[in-house]
Order: C-alpha cells, then structure tokens, then sequence
C-alpha cells in the first residue's frame, strides 16, 4: 500500500511539474501572433511602391502575393470595373487575368463590402468557396474591386471582413496619392499644395517603424496602432466636404498624436484644454493637425523631447485655437516667410490660404515664436459662416 501510494504521489509531482513548466513556457498562441503581425506589417509595407504607380495589370500582380499574406485567404484578386486583372492562389487555373470579374466582385453598393457564403464557379472541382470582395473607391469612384477567395466549407469571420476592409482602404489610399500626382499637371501650383499637403510622408514612415517597435514587446498594442493609422489616413484622404467639426479634426489630431507617443513614449507630453462650446465650429479639414504636425517636427523632434500644448476657446463671435510647443524657437522673420509660403513651411502656408479662401483676409494664422523659447501658432475663424457647412 505504502509504495502504491509513493507512485501516486511520484505521479502527482511530476505532473505538478510538467504543468509548471508549460505555465512557465511563453505560449505559443502569442509567438504566432508576433509573427502574424510581422508578416503583416511586411506585406503592408513593400508593396506601397508598387501601388502609388497605379492599377494596372503589372502593379496588381506584384501586388497580390502580398494582399495574401496580410489577408491569409486561399486566393485573392485585384480587378477594374470590368476585368480580372491579376489573381492569386487556388483555383489560378481557371480564374485568370482578362476574364470576366468574379460574380462577386461587384458590389452591388460603391461604399460597402460584399461576402458570398459560395461564389459561383462552372469550373467542375473549383476549390474556392466564400468570398468578401471590397470596392476600391478614388475621389468618390469605383475604381475597381479587391477580392479575397476562401476554400470550400471555410466560414467567414468578422475577422476576416475587417481584414479585406482595411486592405482595400490601404490599396484605395495609394490609388488617391497616384490620381493627385497625375493632378499636378492639371491644378494650379497653390491648388497642388493643398491636395499634397493632406497627408505628410515623414509621418507615415515613422508611424509605420513606431509600429513595427512594439511588434515583438506588445503585438495587442500594435494591432491598435495599425487601427489608428489606417483610420488616420481614410480621414486624410477623404473624399466628402471639405469642412468638418472641429470635434471631428479634434478627434484625429488625437489619433495622430497617439502613433508620436508610439514613438516618443513619455518624451512627448500633450495638453489638451478645447471649450465644449466651440466643438461645433467648422474648420477645413486637416487645419489643425499639421500645426500640432509642425509642433512635433520642429518642437519636440529637434530637442528630443518636448510639450505640445493645444487650447481652444471662444472670443465673442470667434474661436481661438493655439498650437504651443517648447522646443528651440525661430527667428520671428523666417516665421513670417513661412506663413507667406516662402522657402518651405507647405502644411502652414496651405492651412493659411484655405482658411482666408474660407472665412476672408481678417482670419487665418498668426505665429509667436522666438529663438530658444519654442512657438505658438495661432488659428482664428468664425463660430459660424454661411454656406461653409461639415459633412
């Protein structure tokens, strides 16, 4: 008896710990999601180059192993409003370039996504089955249709769908950044400006590298910031009224500052202090991002460290907004060259001209700024103008 319950006991140890070395082991689940995550960024990332050229069969092509690693379906497909242009994945042997869209792939509304539990095929043994297929939309147009093909019996998940969505908003963006290259030839230099100055490439790459940083430390947190980024820059290249709220610009600038603090971590310190009642006031969009843009690059960037400061009250029939930032300051004359769209400063002179296109000459921006003493940008405009409305 006394040796049937040593075994017993023997057992019991050793099971006691091999539990503790499993709990001890980091888990697997989250190995898998770091590198998911890294695959993901990776395939997000090379293959924006090839999408600012444009949709077209060779862009689509170079393209579509990587919409399959970030989506991780059996199959994707790339097509115009009338054709496959390039597919991938099961079923190639039949579903090639240059045949008709597959059924699926023409969203019966421009702005919504469409999932078919089984797509239609005469192909005897096709191996595909569900399907979501997302438009890919360019300055309020259908331009074409992303589509990512599932293997038989595989359900859809919500998941997946947010997978496709995201995808083709990333696709949509480079198609808008490749239409308003092709603009310069037709817009007026300011008109130009003020399409190019929507989204700033020194930002998109250090959010992206910010992101990748906390890939293998907190995938949960990268996850996140990806969201933030991919809502950040559908706000940025939106295709609707050019005004929105300020509570609207104000929500963004938050998501903007958010992808910084990715990167800067407790070195960057922001004050927020806006008046409830001036969220409702219209403002041109992206008015105020590239100020707090410019208090990052040039105040917080430069001294490595550094306090941004936006405050926004009222003043009678007006509202006041200030960007305030601590870093080394500028001579108060190349402040003025800047405002006046001399030698650079494009996000300032920009933000400048719509707000006097806007509102008329009495409002517009004012800058402070000093040598070694940091900057404040000063924004005014009406509590409300007729015929300048939000969406």
């Amino acid at each position: 008896m006394e040796v049937l319950i040593g075994v017993v006991v023997g057992w019991a140890l050793a099971a006691s710990l091999v539990a503790g070395i499993r709990l001890l082991r980091p888990p697997r689940v989250i190995s898998g999601e770091v590198r998911a995550m890294q695959t993901a960024l990776h395939a997000a990332t090379v293959m924006l180059p090839d999408l600012r050229r444009g949709l077209s069969d060779e862009s689509a092509r170079k393209v579509l192993p990587h919409l399959r690693t970030l989506t991780q379906a059996a199959a994707v497909a790339l097509g115009d409003r009338e054709q496959i242009l390039a597919f991938e994945g099961a079923g190639h042997d039949h579903h090639r370039e240059g045949a008709e869209l597959i059924p699926v792939s023409a969203p019966a509304r421009a702005d919504r996504l469409h999932v078919e539990s089984q797509i239609r095929c005469d192909q005897p043994g096709c191996p595909l089955g569900a399907a979501v297929a997302a438009p890919l939309v360019v300055g309020g147009e259908l331009v074409g249709s992303f589509v990512a093909l599932y293997t038989r019996g595989r359900r859809v998940t919500p998941d997946d769908t947010r997978t496709v969505a995201e995808a083709a908003s990333l696709i949509s963006a480079q198609l808008e950044l490749k239409t308003l290259d092709e603009a310069a030839e037709r817009l007026a230099r300011a008109e130009l400006r003020a399409l190019r100055a929507q989204i700033s490439p020194h930002f998109i790459y250090n959010a992206l590298a910010a992101i990748a940083g906390y890939i293998h430390s907190n995938p949960e947190e990268a996850r996140e910031l990806l969201t933030e980024f991919a809502e950040f820059t559908r706000y940025a290249f939106r295709g609707q009224s050019p005004y929105v709220t300020l509570a609207d610009e104000l929500y963004y600038v938050e998501k903007y500052l958010r992808l910084e603090r990715a990167r800067f971590g407790e070195r960057l310190q922001v004050r927020l202090e806006v008046a409830p009642e001036v969220l409702q006031a219209v403002v041109p969009v992206l008015s105020l991002q590239p100020l707090v843009e410019n208090a990052v690059r040039h105040g917080v960037e430069q001294r490595g460290e550094g306090r941004i400061e936006i405050v926004g009250r009222h003043i009678d029939a007006d509202v006041e907004l200030r960007v305030t930032d601590n870093g080394v300051g500028m001579d108060p004359a190349r402040a003025q060259e800047l405002l006046a769209g001399k030698g650079g400063g494009v996000g300032i002179v920009n933000v400048q001209s719509r707000l006097q296109a806007s509102f008329g000459p009495g409002y517009g921006l004012e800058i402070d700024t000093a040598l070694g003493r940091g900057t404040t940008i000063t924004m005014t405009l009406p509590k409300f103008r007729a015929g300048v409305r939000a969406a």
